[in-house]
């Protein structure tokens, strides 16, 4: 069992690499620009709850994930095209997770044909706390930005 989650943790780790490489070939597509950088899975505050997310972005807080992407660390005081570039690192990071989500889902089923069910619960297990509840985290996040970016418009207007 140990060696299926340490195997699982190399892959999430090289799932991101994979991400990141996958998002920069998309990143100038009309397509990433229309359609993934809007992405939202979970619009429902209280189902993000259910889900944990609120635990979840506290660890990420509070741990040694924080220094990951230290571009996502917002100030005290923050200007509104300074949240604009915080919402494109967001988007960046949340569609290197959901891409490395679907890399790692690769070999999930793959463990599942081979029959080992154990292997693909812990596979699982893995992919969605180090990919999925990440790329959850950014679209809420992203959310928020939104709704603090229309405030600030309505206040100028």
């Amino acid at each position: 069992m140990v060696k299926y989650f340490t195997f699982s943790l190399s892959i999430a780790f090289i799932s991101w690499i994979v991400g990141m490489v996958i998002n920069a070939f998309l990143a100038k597509t009309t397509f990433y620009q229309k359609r993934l950088s809007n992405l939202n899975f979970v619009r429902s505050e209280q189902i993000n709850r259910w889900l944990g997310l609120a635990p979840f972005k506290w660890i990420i807080m509070h741990s040694f994930f924080k220094f990951f992407n230290p571009k996502l660390s917002i100030k005290k005081t923050i200007l509104a095209k300074e949240l604009t570039g915080y919402r494109l690192e967001m988007t960046t990071a949340e569609l290197n997770h959901l891409f490395a989500f679907s890399f790692m889902t690769v070999f999930l089923f793959i463990k599942i044909v081979q029959g080992q069910y154990l292997f693909a619960l812990i596979m699982l297990l893995v992919n969605v706390l180090m990919n999925l509840y990440p790329s959850l985290l950014q679209q809420q996040n992203k959310r928020r930005i939104d709704r603090y970016l229309e405030v600030l418009k309505k206040r100028s207007a």
